[in-house]
């Protein structure tokens, strides 16, 4: 299913150091296989990738000061390694949205896919920043295919429920793999 909005962007949601690193209190389970089917995916979209980053602000307010008690280890600068995007999946000469929010879909991911209304989601945590950004997103009348393995979540079975919520929300979203992406050419 497509939603009509021309190409598909593919957004790579938080592939960060902070996530990936063994020791990490925010290490998620399966971040090696997700970045995989990603690595797998990026071929096929070209220049049409688009690279998010969760960064702390420089001061909590609301609800995330409570949140940021629970987890000071990062509250740190956005430029802190943490928040790097993993070696193996770099940026490049593709943009990289950063947030101090759980979604990234907003105004400026909505700018670098020039308003496109195609969206093909990939990353961690799927029961966090993925469901955030792909409920956004399908608010906002944007389509989105969420690649359930080129996706990790804090455990296996967080990222079988946050798959199962999002498929709730068909034809808005629809969760698919690595290979039904490749076979429909992005």
């Amino acid at each position: 299913m497509s939603g009509g909005g021309g190409p598909a962007w593919l957004v790579v949601v938080d592939m960060q150091v902070i996530f990936a690193r063994p020791g990490s209190p925010w290490r998620t389970p399966g971040f090696a296989d997700a970045a995989a089917g990603i690595a797998r995916l990026l071929p096929a979209f070209g220049e049409r990738v688009v690279h998010t980053r969760f960064v702390a602000p420089a001061t909590p307010t609301g609800a995330w000061v409570d949140y940021y008690q629970d987890w000071p280890f990062a509250l740190v600068p956005p430029d802190a390694p943490d928040y790097d995007l993993v070696p193996e999946l770099p940026a490049g000469e593709h943009p990289v949205v950063s947030e101090t929010t759980f979604g990234k879909w907003g105004p400026a991911l909505a700018d670098a896919v020039g308003g496109g209304t195609e969206l093909v989601l990939t990353g961690v945590s799927t029961d966090c920043c993925v469901l955030s950004t792909a409920l956004a997103a399908a608010d906002a009348g944007v389509h989105a295919r969420v690649v359930a393995d080129a996706c990790a979540g804090v455990s296996e079975a967080d990222h079988r429920r946050a798959l199962d919520t999002m498929a709730l929300y068909r034809p808005l979203l629809e969760v698919v793999t690595v290979a039904d992406v490749l076979a429909a050419g992005g």
